[in-house]
């Protein structure tokens, strides 16, 4: 199964099969209260341009189009994710697992909410992503995490692969030995990997896109071949790509006509 739903995700959610779903991926707008745009550009050739690139060609960035941009605005924004949680909690199988994907603005918020919602000992992992670039402000530490709250629907039971897991490198290798540190060790619950890049590949143009590296690492980890991986907020449809690219099944909802239209494009050998 290979879907990509366009529209709000509650009603769709209320139409599933209970227990028909083993992993749900969870990435709301962060209600941050401003508008998250990015930017489509791409680098000209210009003779006069202070830009220097390979071969000493000089180049300049032109916009492409409008920015894809949204409003992070909720009045109620607990109000707004209940519903949905008690619906996915529903569509869950007995052995599936949930990752809500927050910052620090309404994570201890969310926290008690999912705790009340699947109960404190379906809690699992308080996971950190930590990443190192953008603006540092000078009045305070710079925030450069985000976090991801692992539930299971059973508090005994569920899926998990550690040895599915992708390796890192030791922060002190000589202290573990040449082999041990050839192999590198799995990861804890802070994974450090870098955003995506402004122009690498993998880039979409779409704002708050995910690195598919963490993705992947859910997935491989916390699903069977064949299972259903649904991303209630799909935006760029990385939780899709990393599903579809491991032999799982996705279904991929988002009500954004943008969102729709970039995976479409970015998912289209899987469609």
């Amino acid at each position: 199964m290979a879907e990509i739903i366009h529209g709000d995700n509650l009603p769709v959610l209320r139409k599933m099969p209970a227990e028909s779903v083993q992993l749900i991926y969870a990435d709301p707008p962060f209600n941050t209260g401003h508008v998250q745009r990015r930017k489509r550009m791409r680098a000209v050739r210009d003779d006069s341009a202070e830009r220097i690139g390979f071969g000493g060609r000089r180049y300049r960035n032109e916009i492409l189009q409008s920015a894809v941009e949204y409003l992070d605005q909720f009045d109620d924004f607990l109000a707004f994710i209940e519903p949905r949680l008690v619906e996915a909690h529903r569509v869950l199988t007995p052995t599936g697992s949930m990752f809500f994907h927050i910052d620090y603005r309404e994570a201890h918020y969310v926290k008690l909410l999912l705790d009340a919602l699947f109960s404190r000992e379906c809690f699992q992992n308080e996971i950190i992503w930590a990443y190192d670039y953008g603006a540092r402000p000078s009045r305070r530490w710079p925030t450069k995490h985000e976090t991801i709250f692992w539930y299971t629907k059973d508090p005994k039971n569920w899926t998990f692969h550690r040895a599915a897991s992708d390796r890192i490198p030791y922060m002190a290798p000589t202290l573990v030995g040449k082999e041990k540190a050839a192999r590198g060790k799995t990861p804890t619950d802070v994974w450090w990997h870098t955003i995506v890049s402004p122009t690498g590949k993998e880039k979409t143009g779409y704002p708050t896109q995910k690195p598919l590296g963490i993705l992947e690492r859910i997935v491989k980890v916390h699903t069977n071949p064949g299972d259903t991986v649904l991303d209630l907020f799909a935006g760029s449809g990385t939780a899709a790509e990393a599903a579809a690219k491991h032999g799982r099944n996705f279904i991929a909802i988002d009500q954004s006509e943008e969102a729709i239209a970039v995976m479409k494009k970015r998912l289209a050998e899987w469609l």
